[in-house]
């Protein structure tokens, strides 16, 4: 593997660090204070032809690989993981699929515009009684004539009062079929019957947009079924490992933030005559941010060459996003413990960092999840299929 950076990558990453420090940074810690979300960042991050940066360019992206996308999550992420998120769910987990299971009718109708950022996908797959239980949703579809009517809802979804095209998940079956009962859909919110109201009061992530969509006998038109009926829970499935990836690189963006705003700090606050950066284990715990930050991105960077070479890589993107997340987690607290009081105060944005980490612990994959997965692997009861060549999209084991 050649772990250099190309030179377009490397002007990659100095256009959206350039773009965070102008239009992110100044202004975060306000819009965090007031639980308020943006929407002309995403407008600018289109106009630098970022909200499809790995989608081809036939369908209106800039046609970069997978880590570039990396490269874009990590930086957006330095500035705030709100806007990290907005293109993990746009382009990772709705663009990526539509790319992937859509038809060139709809690629052409809902995935073009959505690469230019024209328009906003999101992802409803999470309800009140169903996240890692995927099968316990209670959503549906019922199909009508040439549509579907959707009944249910939705929760902790991201841009959900912002996004004008969702993923939706449904029963169309049985439910004693579970998981192979669940269909897929593009719903667009100007539909009659779709509602959103945002979530109030998280804990971290407070100037990004997430909440609940709701869905009251909105008619689905037959061709805005993604998939096959019964092909939901696969193509969700998809869709994660490409999300996952793209957590994962944010976490690793993360880290960064830790690690830029404690050596600062160090360098500024003394104590016992000299500067905290020299005491032993001011050092340790900067130590351990360093490694953090070395082997996430080694793992990040390591999945997103198998998705360049069309390898199925659920099992590395899972690692990835498992322990990036978690060396984030770690990198926060220590950087909150290394500014002392002051990091409990939002004059420092460790505190932030701190509130935000936590939420990548526990979605697309709970930490838990990921243990067990990545448990079963190594015990032979997981086996990844490689890709098939006919069909678009692999095989994908039950994760419950």
């Amino acid at each position: 593997m050649n772990f250099e950076f190309t030179e377009e990558q490397n002007m990659l990453r100095k256009t959206v660090r350039d773009f965070t420090d102008k239009e992110i940074m100044p202004y975060i810690a306000e819009w965090d204070r007031e639980g308020k979300f943006d929407p002309t960042i995403l407008t600018k991050i289109a106009q630098l032809g970022l909200m499809g940066v790995c989608i081809p360019e036939e369908y209106g992206g800039a046609g970069m690989d997978y880590n570039s996308l990396a490269i874009v999550c990590e930086e957006l992420e330095r500035g705030d993981t709100a806007f990290r998120t907005a293109v993990s769910v746009h382009t990772g987990l709705n663009s990526m699929t539509l790319l992937q299971w859509g038809t060139e009718e709809q690629k052409r109708k809902y995935l073009a515009p959505q690469a230019k950022g024209e328009k906003i996908g999101a992802f409803g797959l999470t309800e009140p009684g169903a996240g890692s239980d995927v099968a316990s949703m209670q959503t549906t579809a019922v199909k009508e004539g040439d549509y579907y009517i959707l009944n249910g809802q939705k929760t902790w979804i991201s841009l959900c009062d912002i996004a004008d095209h969702f993923l939706v998940f449904a029963y169309t079956g049985d439910r004693s079929e579970k998981h192979r009962g669940i269909s897929a859909f593009i719903v667009e919110r100007s539909w009659e019957g779709f509602s959103s109201k945002a979530i109030k009061g998280k804990l971290g992530i407070r100037s990004g947009n997430t909440g609940e969509i709701f869905f009251d006998h909105i008619r689905v038109p037959k061709e805005n079924l993604l998939g096959k009926e019964g092909e939901g829970f696969k193509i969700a499935m998809s869709a994660l490992d490409n999300g996952r990836f793209t957590v994962a690189a944010g976490a690793v963006g993360q880290i960064m933030a830790c690690l830029e705003a404690s050596v600062k700090y160090c360098h500024e606050r003394e104590t016992f005559g000299k500067e905290i950066g020299k005491h032993q284990l001011v050092q340790q715990m900067i130590a351990k941010m360093e490694a953090g930050f070395q082997m996430s991105r080694l793992l990040v960077y390591r999945a997103g060459e198998l998705k360049n070479q069309g390898k199925r890589n659920t099992r590395e993107t899972s690692l990835a996003k498992w322990q990036a997340c978690d060396f984030a987690n770690q990198a926060a607290d220590d950087a909150v413990q290394i500014h002392g009081a002051y990091g409990y105060s939002d004059e420092y944005p460790v505190e932030r960092y701190l509130r935000n980490s936590k939420a990548p612990v526990i979605y697309e994959g709970t930490r838990e999840i990921h243990t067990i997965m990545q448990a079963e692997y190594v015990l032979g009861y997981r086996e990844d299929k490689p890709l098939s060549k006919m069909l678009p999209a692999w095989e994908v084991q039950e994760l419950v």
